[in-house]
């Protein structure tokens, strides 16, 4: 499963970096990967013009989209659209952090 990580590099700027984690034939149920150990869940909904400025993330967080389509923009200038479904670790707790809007009006 792929995913994208946005996260504050060496240079202080927020970046984006893709990577792959491993799921492994659990039979009939499917692909799965390791337990990735939480500490809680939150549920939010926003409004159809959300645009949320620069901000970093305020913990070390699993995003995980169930609709609509934003886009975020990094402190390196890359910006990337991402839609329901799309799983983002967000780590990015200092420095300048990211920028993300709603694209779609949802």
């Amino acid at each position: 499963m792929r995913v994208t990580r946005i996260a504050t590099g060496a240079d202080g700027e927020t970046h984006f970096s893709d990577f792959d984690i491993p799921l492994s034939d659990a039979g009939s149920i499917g692909r799965l990967s390791d337990i990735v150990p939480a500490t809680g869940v939150v549920f939010r909904e926003t409004p159809a013009d959300y645009d949320y400025d620069w901000h970093p993330a305020p913990r070390r967080q699993y995003i995980v989209l169930l609709d609509g389509h934003i886009e975020i923009t990094v402190g390196d200038g890359v910006t990337r659209p991402f839609s329901g479904g799309d799983v983002l670790p967000v780590v990015d707790t200092a420095g300048g952090g990211h920028r993300t809007r709603t694209v779609d009006g949802k």
